[in-house]
């Protein structure tokens, strides 16, 4: 398929969900978008093998047509791009990653029924049948992580917390469990909540939104107003969830205002040999090493910028790890359209700093947004140091294991 044969001003500028067909109109791949018209168009640029791989390549050119259906918002769109591949089973997206690395939302079998991400590998290994009441997914990608915070935030529900506690949970004292712990909601209006939870990612909102209606008019006519414009807000809730659901590119979005998550990055070789590349993370101005990541490159292209590529694909498929509210590489303007292609890849926009060495590898310049280049120097430069000394420090030690062998 090429690129003149699509009409891109007939694609919405909207969250949905697109499907690559091929002349037999079998579908080949299902992905979502917060706007359909840019993630197609993303198909058709010139850096598609680099960045999501031969395989999409051989996808795009074997389809004949792409066809999409628009949601009111991007959670929507990752529920109904779960299902469709659930359903129709597309030859591209299960070759495209193996199902034991997908995420899935399950729903125990339980009196008060906890709702859980589990990984594929998990769920395959370690879950019985008997054990699952619901199980929905695979979610492939990022965003099932942030798509359940929004989902909590209008019915929350039960997660870790034991029945018998017989103390406030965390996340009850929070307002997202509903007081399973501390036997404060009864089971009839427990499992309300989660059957609430079930048919939205049954991506069922319009029967949802009429349940909810009928309970609030019913409240409001025994006169429990207060219970009523609880379900109230929760129309309103979902009704412009849109606007709250910070999942994907146009939604993951910091302000600066609270840079919790700074993530640095930076690779080591000498001379092509013994490649790796290293994550680090700095959260309230100091390293947090629990949360450091080794990778050794793989790719056969040759130079730091297809190693840094590969080094970002590999942390964003890791949907698992929470999301960086600050990204900051070492390099130029090679490395940052790199990373920024890595970010439109998996379609999220997260605040992206370059740090420039001089030819003694001191710092000369950082570039980014300069608010926060200025309010978080400290931040930046910290990560940018940990970084470099991680990634030396395994390159010599990857080195010193391969000289042994």
């Amino acid at each position: 398929m090429r690129k003149k044969d699509i009409q891109f001003t007939k694609l919405p500028d909207a969250p949905g969900v697109y499907l690559f067909l091929n002349a037999r109109k079998e579908i080949l791949y299902i992905g979502k978008a917060t706007s359909i018209r840019n993630r197609i168009r993303s198909y058709f640029g010139k850096h598609l093998d680099d960045t999501r791989g031969p395989l999409l390549v051989t996808m795009r050119d074997e389809a004949t047509a792409v066809t999409f259906e628009k949601t009111d918002s991007v959670l929507e769109a990752l529920i109904l791009e779960a299902n469709l591949i659930k359903k129709h089973h597309p030859r591209y997206n299960t070759r495209d990653r193996d199902n034991k690395s997908f995420n899935y939302l399950i729903i125990t079998n339980e009196d008060f029924p906890r709702v859980l991400i589990v990984r594929g590998r998990d769920l395959f290994s370690s879950w019985k049948e008997r054990d699952i009441k619901r199980l929905f997914g695979p979610f492939p990608g990022g965003g099932l992580k942030e798509a359940l915070k929004t989902v909590r935030k209008i019915f929350p529900f039960r997660d870790a917390c034991a029945i018998t506690d017989h103390k406030p949970c965390f996340n009850q004292q929070i307002g997202l469990c509903p007081g399973v712990c501390i036997g404060s909601i009864s089971k009839t209006k427990y499992l309300r909540t989660i059957r609430h939870v079930q048919l939205l990612f049954e991506g069922k909102k319009k029967k949802l939104l009429e349940t909810l209606t009928t309970e609030m008019k019913r409240l409001a006519k025994m006169e429990e107003f207060e219970k009523a414009s609880e379900v109230k807000r929760k129309i309103f809730a979902l009704t412009h969830i849109q606007e709250t659901a910070l999942i994907g590119s146009d939604y993951k979005v910091s302000s600066g205002s609270d840079m919790k998550r700074v993530e640095g990055y930076d690779v080591a070789h000498m001379s092509e040999q013994n490649r790796v590349g290293v994550m680090v993370v700095v959260t309230e101005g100091k390293a947090r090493t629990s949360d450091y990541r080794k990778f050794n490159i793989a790719t056969k292209k040759k130079g730091d910028v297809a190693a840094l590529e590969e080094l970002l694909q590999r942390r964003f498929n890791h949907d698992e790890w929470s999301l960086p509210d600050m990204i900051v590489i070492d390099g130029g303007i090679a490395q940052r359209n790199a990373a920024q292609r890595v970010l439109d890849t998996f379609e999220y926009a997260i605040p992206l700093v370059h740090v420039v060495k001089n030819d003694k590898h001191k710092v000369s310049r950082i570039i980014g947004n300069r608010a926060l280049v200025e309010k978080y120097q400290n931040e930046i430069l910290l990560a940018n140091a940990e970084a470099h000394r991680f990634s030396i420090s395994f390159h010599r030690q990857k080195q010193r294991k391969n000289l042994l062998t």
